[in-house]
């Protein structure tokens, strides 16, 4: 089944004059990329290594970045009873884990159960962010449940108010993944995240599984169970599951700071043409880095 996504266009690099949105016609399309070998991080590789395909057809890379463009990191927190353990140890790392980030990055911290609270705004003060994680998991009166996909839409929309608008936007969602969405699909939290701009990444603990998508004929449409596995796989980004989220929290940043920046200009289009992005790596690199995998967005709607 093809997936449908939404992808703002992204701003050039730090150094370049801010691009505008996607218009019909000429715009810079900006694809965040991971790439991994096994269980390492591939951060070596060039501009000249990567090939980029909208539609199926080759564009040619204008701009290429890696590391070197600011973060804006939102962890979001589940609160509900079973997730007590799993945030104190993610507390227990979080000095290990900020330390990957670089000066001019930022950290803002938000919590949900059945309600959504932003308990820190985003801060470059590292020891605020510290303070802020062991203050958040703390917080009470969000009332009984975990709804998932409504503290993503509330993730993205503070992007989209309160984050800087240059630089790569990414969010860290810890949770169980259990739990059931009233009128509040899958489709819906992708719109507003690719709006926002910004890659979800999930650390999963407890028994969740990744659905194998098979479908109850007696499914209602108004409740659909969580599913940050494949809202992480449709906007580029990373699900791990996690017996120890000490151990996953500082490794899951790492892949978040060295991910790759690719920027290519959009062919002409018309308003609401959904357009396929494919990235790939040369048959060089290929060669070079045998079994290397790689995680992008993978579309765009013209706007």
């Amino acid at each position: 089944m093809r997936v449908l996504l939404f992808i703002v266009a992204g701003c050039a690099l730090a150094q370049e004059p801010e691009q505008p949105l996607f218009k019909a016609g000429v715009a810079n399309v900006r694809v965040d990329t991971q790439v991994q070998q096994k269980d390492r991080v591939l951060d070596h590789l060039t501009r000249e290594d990567f090939l980029v395909f909208d539609n199926g057809e080759p564009r040619p890379i204008t701009a290429f970045d890696h590391e070197r463009e600011p973060l804006t990191l939102l962890l979001l927190l589940d609160l509900s009873g079973s997730m007590n353990k799993y945030l104190e140890q993610l507390t227990s790392a979080s000095q290990a884990a900020l330390n990957q980030l670089r000066p001019g990055d930022s950290v803002g911290v938000m919590v949900f159960s059945r309600e959504s609270k932003a308990t820190l705004p985003f801060t470059t003060n590292r020891g605020a962010a510290v303070e802020g994680l062991r203050t958040a998991i703390r917080e009470r009166n969000l009332g009984s449940g975990t709804l998932i996909n409504p503290a993503l839409i509330a993730a993205a929309q503070m992007f989209q108010t309160s984050a800087a608008p240059q630089g790569r936007r990414a969010i860290v969602i810890v949770t169980d993944n259990l739990g059931l969405n009233y009128q509040s699909p899958d489709e819906t939290a992708l719109r507003e995240l690719h709006t926002a701009n910004t890659v979800l990444n999930a650390i999963v603990v407890g028994k969740s599984r990744r659905m194998d998508g098979t479908k109850s004929q007696y499914e209602n449409p108004d409740f659909t169970p969580s599913n940050v596995f494949k809202i992480a796989d449709e906007t580029g980004g990373d699900a791990l599951k996690a017996d120890r989220v000490d151990q996953t929290f500082p490794q899951i940043v790492e892949r978040i700071r060295t991910r790759y920046s690719l920027t290519y200009q959009a062919p002409p289009g018309k308003p609401g043409e959904f357009r396929e992005i494919r990235v790939e790596l040369t048959p060089a690199a290929q060669s070079r880095n045998r079994g290397a995998q790689l995680r992008s967005r993978r579309g765009y709607f013209m706007q």
